[in-house]
């Protein structure tokens, strides 16, 4: 018996890299999300305005190209199409983007 088949070794497909990349995206925008608003709630800066945008373009970015993978995946989890890694980046650029945009609406509010 061999435990190592060809068939039973995890490999980087192209859409598992994409997926990948959207989930590293959208995980970015989180924190940058998050780094902004205590930056907005401090009063440092422009209140966290620019780390608020960028937050929400990458997490869009990412919460998008993460909903194309899934929609274009052949099969279910394990199966190569990136499926899991489109999941949490589509998970992950709501959160991000939600983030961004109060932190958005906050700085617009204090000015």
């Amino acid at each position: 018996m061999n435990l190592f088949a060809a068939n039973d070794v995890p490999t980087f497909t192209g859409d598992r890299v994409v997926a990948t990349i959207a989930a590293v995206l959208a995980l970015v925008g989180v924190v940058l999300g998050v780094m902004a608003a205590v930056r907005a709630a401090r009063g440092v800066g422009n209140r966290g305005r620019n780390g608020a945008v960028v937050a929400l373009a990458l997490a869009a970015i990412g919460g998008i190209v993460g909903a194309v993978v899934v929609a274009t995946a052949d099969g279910g989890l394990g199966t190569g199409n990136g499926l899991a890694g489109g999941v949490v980046a589509i998970v992950l650029g709501v959160v991000g983007a939600v983030t961004g945009g109060l932190v958005l609406a906050r700085s617009r509010r204090a000015t």
